[in-house]
């Protein structure tokens, strides 16, 4: 109780006089504080389920960059997107970060003004977190970041309109409890391409040095909204074409490729000469001396003659073994025959 009535005298006391810090104070007595924390401005920073592990880690990463935001836990799918307003009443914030999952591949981010309005959807690509780049830039938590912008959100109305969303939430108010008061880091936003990059870089020296920090992620804006989630479209990105879009393209593409090869092919067999030049065997005849080449056409025709003979192989008459009685046929044939003419020289003998 003691600590509570001295914080309040205190705060008593910086309301009524102006607080110079005195030249000796005891160490129980708390530092009065110097100033009223004026723009309170608080960010809600929140994402809904279905988003990836390095959705999740940029998340973490753009909360630890913001010391004036406010943490809450993941939104249901099935929730319409009017229930954030209600639950940026209920914890006292005025602003809104919301990360978007969608097939755990591509990420979508909702900038707000939960208040009035505006509110922009954009399309977060080439993601990569402090704890992947492991730059040499180191800045302490909580300082407050310079906001530096390109000239080319100075050329398009919606440019600048999201010019100022941005400054709004990414900026930390001054006097903010949880922040330093120092400038230590810069926040960079540059259009190129049709996109907005982010960048994150230490401030070395008074000169000018940087060196970067992390994390770095490019916004590809889609829709500018009039009131917060929802309301008439202030402006849409003709050029955006979504993710799904874009690799059912390259899919296609690739099919492509294979039917063109295959009809190259067919085109190429089909206008394909049968001959691609017609040669005249009697040309060489007439090169050189005409009796040195009819030796050397006599020689060649004896040596293919040789080789013809040596190639043709010689014929073999296969016979047919005759079975066995077959051969006691004929053995007996020739017996009979014998006796038979045996028989007539006897009866002629006998005659004479």
């Amino acid at each position: 109780m003691t600590k509570k009535r001295k914080q309040l005298e205190n705060e008593e006391r910086t309301e009524t006089t102006e607080t110079n810090l005195p030249i000796k104070r005891m160490s129980d007595e708390p530092p009065p504080k110097k100033v009223k924390w004026i723009n309170k401005q608080r960010v809600l920073v929140f994402s809904s389920r279905g988003i990836g592990h390095i959705h999740r880690h940029l998340m973490e990463d753009i909360k630890t960059l913001m010391p004036h935001h406010r943490p809450e836990s993941k939104m249901e799918r099935s929730k319409d997107l009017q229930v954030v307003n209600e639950m940026c009443q209920m914890k006292n914030c005025n602003k809104c970060i919301l990360f978007e999952g969608r097939r755990k591949r591509d990420l979508y981010v909702w900038f707000s003004n939960v208040s009035a309005g505006p509110c922009a959807k954009f399309l977060v690509e080439n993601i990569y977190t402090m704890g992947e780049l492991k730059m040499t830039g180191n800045c302490l938590k909580g300082s407050r970041p310079l906001l530096s912008f390109d000239e080319n959100f100075n050329t398009k109305p919606h440019y600048s309109l999201l010019k100022e969303l941005l400054t709004q939430i990414f900026g930390v108010p001054y006097h903010h409890p949880k922040s330093q008061p120092f400038f230590d880091h810069v926040y960079t936003f540059t259009v190129l391409d049709n996109r907005i990059w982010f960048r994150n870089f230490q401030i070395l020296t008074e000169d000018g040095g940087l060196a970067e920090i992390g994390p770095r992620f490019v916004l590809n804006p889609v829709k500018i909204f009039a009131n917060s989630f929802g309301g008439e479209t202030l402006w849409d990105n003709p050029l955006y074409v979504s993710p799904a879009k874009y690799r059912q393209l390259l899919n296609k593409k690739a099919a492509g490729k294979y039917v063109n090869r295959l009809e190259q092919k067919m085109v190429q067999q089909a206008n394909k000469p049968k001959e691609s030049y017609a040669l005249n065997p009697v040309d060489e005849i007439f090169k050189g001396d005409p009796i040195e080449k009819a030796l050397e056409l006599q020689s060649k025709d004896k040596e293919d003659e040789e080789v013809e003979k040596k190639e043709t192989p010689k014929r073999t008459i296969i016979r047919k073994k005759k079975s066995p009685s077959k051969q006691l046929n004929k053995q007996l044939n020739k017996k009979v025959k014998k006796k038979k003419l045996t028989n007539k020289k006897l009866k002629r003998n006998v005659k004479h």
